[in-house]
């Protein structure tokens, strides 16, 4: 089977996890619908999408709880059903988690979040050894310059506050210092200028652009290679940004923790 058809194929599934968020969607049935057997279809949806199917179907349910909250007057309960969770308790918890504050207050913010910091990790000691993991991003012809929030993550999907994080004026030089010994991912989130207050995924043109870089692993004794990442526009194979670290006020994009 052709590239083009696996991507088509995995691409029905979304479409699906799209249409039914509230509606209890296991393995099985994703396979049947992009037509393979349940084992090949979670590699093939893995290696498209860069994570697994119920993890993708995840992050859509939270995009989703996302707009609700702040383009909607709707209860957090009824959001929470509205997107595929029986429990208002787990739905909130889980959203912290991913989007790094409670429903009630994102939608009390308004969607955007007033700092970006790391997630907490071991204090640093001066016996601790440091990593510094250095890059590049750049712009294809198909993307428009903007403001680049770039992250270190455990997981593909740009949820939860980062190990470690910066915020660049635009695509050029980054550098994450202090990178702690573990396997990350390199997650770039970018939005044109003028368009800092547009959260990613909701709107009829997303204007973000993406580029990811990994895994990378960090060793106290190994020096880590140059990451080159090129930004592109977000696509449908790609998992939703949820971390609230570029849905921010102008203001606040001069922010910076690494």
């Amino acid at each position: 089977m052709t590239t083009t058809a696996i991507e088509a194929a995995v691409l029905r599934v979304i479409n699906d996890m799209r249409a039914n968020l509230g509606q209890e969607l296991t393995i099985d049935d994703m396979a049947r619908i992009a037509m393979f057997s349940k084992f090949h279809f979670t590699r093939v949806f893995r290696d498209v999408t860069g994570t697994s199917p119920g993890r993708f179907l995840s992050a859509l349910r939270l995009q989703e709880a996302k707009r609700l909250l702040v383009e909607t007057q709707f209860s957090v309960a009824d959001i929470s059903s509205e997107v595929g969770y029986s429990s208002v308790g787990t739905f909130s918890s889980r959203f912290k988690l991913c989007v790094g504050v409670s429903p009630s207050m994102y939608r009390q913010l308004d969607g955007f979040v007033p700092e970006v910091g790391p997630g907490e990790l071991p204090p640093l000691t001066s016996l601790t050894p440091r990593n510094t993991l250095r890059g590049r991003i750049r712009l294809t012809d198909e993307g428009s310059h903007g403001y680049c929030f770039v992250g270190l993550f455990p997981t593909p999907v740009p949820q939860g506050q980062p190990v470690r994080c910066t915020v660049l004026q635009g695509p050029g030089a980054f550098e994450l210092r202090d990178v702690p010994a573990g396997t990350w991912y390199v997650l770039v989130h970018s939005v044109p200028y003028g368009f800092e207050n547009q959260p990613s995924g909701t709107g009829d043109e997303d204007a973000v652009s993406v580029g990811r870089y990994g895994p990378v692993t960090a060793h106290a004794d190994t020096l880590l290679m140059p990451a080159e990442i090129t930004l592109r526009p977000l696509d449908a194979l790609d998992p939703p940004v949820l971390t609230a670290l570029l849905d921010l006020r102008t203001t606040a994009m001069q922010a910076v923790a690494s």
